[in-house]
């Protein structure tokens, strides 16, 4: 267990033990991509890989924060005065200046992260660590936040000192979701329901080894050019385009009615998805997120050639269905869906990524079989 270890970390790093110990998901998004800041739906699902979250309170207003990952160096800063510094840090200040700004109010506190969810990788890393962290603020401040909530003050984070302007999924997810189901999401209201996935299927995630590129400022791009979208078409979000009106797109500058298109046939596609999960078809399933990849890969161009070719290798194996880039794209990490035993096929897609790419891909689920 990684608890016992980890408490003797925060020992060693800040010379008492921790109050407080607290983890959340990494997550994989089995379809609706670039959906969820567009109001729209997704399917995300938890993946066994968590950040860890060890916590102690102070008696003053300082905080003191260190990563295992980060070589344990300790940084501190103070309650309200939190200042973005571009580093891994800013997620832990972007999580007490949300607290703040939600009326609640906590003391110091000292905290170190643990994470098993590759950074960069488009699993949510970032999100795994603003839940866990606020789940151990929650429990040892006594704070009167749900799940939900927790989501929103992670999303607020990362949207304001973090600057990433990013929807709602990711914390949703890392809140909510869990190993072994679906979470279907309705990102504009927040309702969510868990569904189970099909007995019949696997779902493996492979890590490329490829770390985004770029992937803050496309990000940012693709969603400003969502938003004009919206803006020409005269719908408040492209949520609200139904996908029988998709035509009205065709008057608009060839970029932006890719983007449009993308965003109404994955919305679509995500019902679809939810209907084949409901219905036990691991066919269509797959078929559709294979149509997924094709629709971010040409008309929200957020994949990149390596990743393609990773998403053709794994669709290439006996018993596989569908795969797809998953996450924000530009790198990270694909998601398949195959029979039960379709990641037993791993080493042959590693082997050939290995010697055309040059990179090597890692097996994140299922879990221990790399």
């Amino acid at each position: 267990m990684i608890e016992p270890r980890f408490a003797d970390r925060f020992s060693d790093l800040f010379g008492r033990a921790p109050q407080v110990l607290a983890s959340a998901p990494g997550r994989v998004n089995l379809i609706g991509e670039h959906t969820d800041y567009n109001g729209g739906f997704v399917l995300p699902a938890a993946i066994p890989q968590r950040t860890h979250v060890a916590l102690a309170g102070r008696s003053d207003r300082k905080v003191q924060c260190a990563s295992l990952q980060m070589d344990s160096a300790i940084v501190e800063f103070h309650l309200g005065e939190e200042t973005r510094a571009g580093t891994w840090t800013d997620f832990v200040g972007g999580v007490t200046q949300a607290l703040a700004g939600a009326g609640f109010g906590i003391a110091g506190f000292d905290v170190a992260v643990d994470s098993e969810v590759p950074i960069g990788s488009g699993l949510s890393s970032s999100a795994a660590l603003e839940v866990a962290l606020l789940r151990a603020l929650r429990e040892h401040f006594q704070l009167a936040i749900d799940d939900v909530a927790i989501a929103r003050l992670g999303q607020r984070a990362e949207n304001g000192l973090v600057g990433a302007p990013v929807g709602i999924m990711d914390q949703m997810a890392a809140s909510l979701a869990s190993e072994g189901t679906a979470l279907f999401l309705d990102t504009r209201t927040v309702a969510f329901e868990r569904v189970a996935l099909p007995v019949d299927v696997e779902v493996v995630v492979i890590d490329s080894g490829i770390r985004h590129r770029h992937s803050a400022g496309e990000y940012r791009t693709r969603r400003a050019e969502c938003e004009r979208g919206a803006e020409l078409l005269g719908v408040p979000q492209l949520r609200d385009l139904p996908e029988n009106e998709l035509s009205r797109a065709d008057g608009l500058p060839d970029v932006l009615r890719r983007r449009v298109r993308h965003i109404v046939t994955e919305n679509a596609r995500v019902l679809l998805a939810l209907a084949a999960i409901r219905g036990g078809d691991g066919v269509r399933l797959g078929a559709l997120m294979d149509a997924s990849h094709l629709s971010m890969r040409d008309d929200f161009e957020i994949s990149i050639p390596e990743i393609d070719r990773l998403v053709e290798l794994a669709r290439a194996e006996p018993g596989v269905l569908g795969a797809r880039l998953t996450g924000g794209g530009f790198g990270g990490a694909i998601v398949v869906l195959g029979r039960p035993g379709a990641a037993a096929r791993f080493p042959v897609i590693a082997e050939a990524y290995h010697r055309e790419i040059g990179q090597t891909a890692t097996l994140l689920l299922p879990r221990g079989l790399s």
